[in-house]
């Protein structure tokens, strides 16, 4: 037998012992020996680690996990997997598309107001980096916006999508979140904000990608440019700007755009970062804000921005994107 077959044979085996197991441990679930089962999968997992099996561990808590969210056992679910979570760490499994989606999956069973999610979805995404201190892979970032979109929590759905790369996708979530929540003089605001984040963050085709599709899309906004509401004018000389990547366009535009540009005080601040980032702008000697507000600036930005060959600026003028 070839050393092939013989690794095919031995996965088949294994496999096979797994769902032995995997069968014993349902019979004991659909008893309503939760209890007794739970800790049998911990017994399980601790075996399967300290023989490498890795996989097996992996799969069997996974599997394990929806079988006590079916049930209802939010606790017991949560902690196997968690224990999905340590096999990724400890065997250094690679980031597949496969992985991100069974994380997703298991984030979208999880109690919605319970710590134990709050836990889980900030170690898989310190996972997906591999510990960089990045803010997270953007396919897991995209499929946990979607998750929090659908339990109509926007807010969150919003900051995830910002450091996921789907702008079609948050532009129609910041579509209904603005229908259902915002007032009608309000529609321009939402994308604004959207769209000077994503610069912060320098992607500069998601910020596009949201205003096209969200200026279509919303009912409320008359087909442009240009557009009825001056900061979505504003908004649209600014993308224009930043691939041109002229200092005085930007400083005349931000100029004569003032009045729209004090209906928020933070839009300043995003401008003054894009100011460094796309058109060479020194970066402020000191924080212009103190207090609550400058506070809420020492943020995310910095640690979670993907080398795209653009200039890194200096941290000390870091921005809160929440």
């Amino acid at each position: 037998m070839s050393e092939q077959e013989s690794l095919r044979c031995s996965s088949a085996r294994n496999r096979g012992g797994v769902q032995r197991v995997e069968g014993k441990l349902r019979a004991s679930v659909e008893k309503g020996d939760y209890y007794e089962a739970h800790q049998m999968y911990r017994t399980l997992f601790f075996r399967y680690m300290s023989q490498g099996k890795h996989a097996e561990a992996r799969e069997l808590m996974y599997n394990g996990a929806l079988l006590f969210f079916s049930y209802n056992q939010q606790n017991s679910a949560a902690d196997l997997s968690m224990l999905v979570l340590e096999v990724l760490e400890k065997s250094e499994t690679k980031v597949e598309d496969e992985i991100l989606e069974c994380l997703a999956n298991l984030f979208s069973q999880m109690d919605q107001n319970s710590p134990e999610r709050v836990a889980f979805v900030s170690r898989a995404l310190k996972w997906s980096t591999g510990g960089s201190g990045k803010l997270g892979h953007p396919k897991l970032h995209q499929l946990l916006a979607v998750t929090l979109w659908k339990e109509q929590n926007y807010s969150e759905s919003r900051y995830h999508f910002l450091h996921s790369s789907d702008g079609e996708g948050c532009a129609h979530m910041l579509v209904e979140y603005s229908a259902s929540r915002g007032f009608r003089s309000e529609v321009d605001m939402f994308v604004a904000q959207a769209v000077l984040q994503f610069l912060c963050l320098k992607n500069k085709n998601s910020a596009s990608v949201v205003f096209s599709t969200y200026t279509e899309k919303h009912p409320s906004i008359e087909r442009g440019p240009p557009f009825v509401q001056p900061l979505l004018n504003f908004i649209w000389f600014l993308l224009l700007a930043v691939d041109g990547g002229k200092l005085t366009v930007f400083t005349v535009l931000c100029e004569q755009y003032q009045p729209s540009l004090k209906r928020d005080p933070m839009y300043n601040e995003y401008l003054d970062r894009i100011g460094q980032l796309f058109f060479g702008v020194p970066p402020k000697q000191s924080p212009s804000y103190g207090g609550l507000l400058g506070n809420l600036l020492n943020s995310l930005m910095g640690s979670g921005e993907e080398d795209d060959g653009t200039e890194e600026p200096p941290e000390d003028s870091p921005i809160e994107l929440d």
